[in-house]
């Protein structure tokens, strides 16, 4: 279901003979299924996912992974299609899964810079014609059961690489502007909440003027959270702020505590670096002036050398 709404089509689920039908969605603007380099199979999107549906039988089972990613606003459509494509090819290549592409223009009604793509992955391995083991690599929870809870996972690093190739693009396209794969956290951003994604049923809700559960509980996380982030930075300046005063309390402490002899020798050391600073200075300001007397007459030779031509003129004459 989620791809066919994705891609806007019809597909029929071969294990239950249900049909997804969305070829009436709008907004789809490009569809494109992606297999390894090194793959001949070519499946249709109906193909595709009734074969990862086969392979992935128990209830439990994660069959797909999304990756939705925003499409910068900067790039003409080609070059945004360009970006969106050169990112499915290198998870296609790299896991050896397959990639289900659905590039979305921005809705009539919503932010007409809201470019985006729907990156739909089997979880599985492509395998002939078919699917192989999990993609392991891009599993969370087997990254945390191999005893890495806390270190950058490889979803890290699909982010990471995705903000290198969008960056790239924006370069190539001769824009200045730049995205930023780390959460508003981590940039230190604390005026503006994430965004979040309500989905076609929320956001049809809340377009036809009333108040979706989803779009309230967003509203009221995006409160919460700004207002934790402008507490987090009010505690972290009162503490900068206090660390300073200690600082400051600190030094003058140590330095009423010092003998009377070392403070006078501290006092003399600092009077003889100033005015070893001043007599620098002063060398330097009679190095120039001597400069200046030597280039007086050098001014005197070339005025007189310039002259030299009517001088013999008048001679002749």
């Amino acid at each position: 279901a989620a791809a066919a709404y994705r891609a806007g089509e019809r597909i029929v689920d071969e294990l239950t003979g249900e049909i997804h039908d969305y070829t009436r969605k709008g907004g789809v603007s490009h569809t494109e299924i992606v297999m390894p380099s090194g793959s001949d199979w070519a499946p249709t999107r109906s193909e595709l996912w009734n074969a990862v549906e086969a392979k992935n039988k128990r209830a439990d089972s994660q069959v797909a992974r999304e990756f939705l990613v925003a499409l910068p606003d900067e790039l003409d459509e080609s070059q945004r299609r360009e970006l969106a494509m050169a990112f499915a090819r290198e998870l296609a290549d790299k896991y050896q899964i397959a990639v289900d592409v659905a590039i979305h223009a921005p809705g009539k009604e919503g932010d007409q810079r809201n470019h985006h793509a729907h990156i739909l992955t089997s979880t599985n391995k492509v395998q002939g014609h078919g699917f192989g083991n999990k993609a392991r690599e891009l599993d969370f929870v087997a990254h945390n059961m191999a005893g890495k809870v806390g270190q950058a996972n490889e979803i890290d690093l699909v982010r990471e690489r995705w903000e290198q190739l969008a960056n790239q693009a924006l370069e190539k396209a001769g824009q200045e502007a730049r995205i930023d794969h780390r959460s508003l956290e981590a940039q230190g951003i604390t005026d503006r909440a994430p965004g979040v994604h309500l989905g076609p049923t929320a956001t049809a809700i809340e377009r036809s003027g009333r108040e979706s559960d989803v779009g309230r509980r967003a509203r009221e996380q995006a409160d919460e959270f700004l207002a934790d982030m402008q507490a987090q930075v009010a505690l972290q300046r009162a503490a900068e702020k206090d660390v300073a005063e200690l600082e400051t309390a600190l030094a003058t402490a140590r330095w009423q505590a010092t003998p009377v002899e070392d403070r006078l020798k501290v006092a003399n050391q600092e009077r003889a670096r100033l005015l070893q600073e001043r007599q620098s200075l002063w060398d330097r300001q009679k190095a120039a002036e001597e400069a200046g007397k030597r280039a007086r007459p050098m001014v005197e030779v070339q005025a007189a050398i310039q002259a030299l031509p009517a001088a013999v003129k008048r001679a002749k004459a």
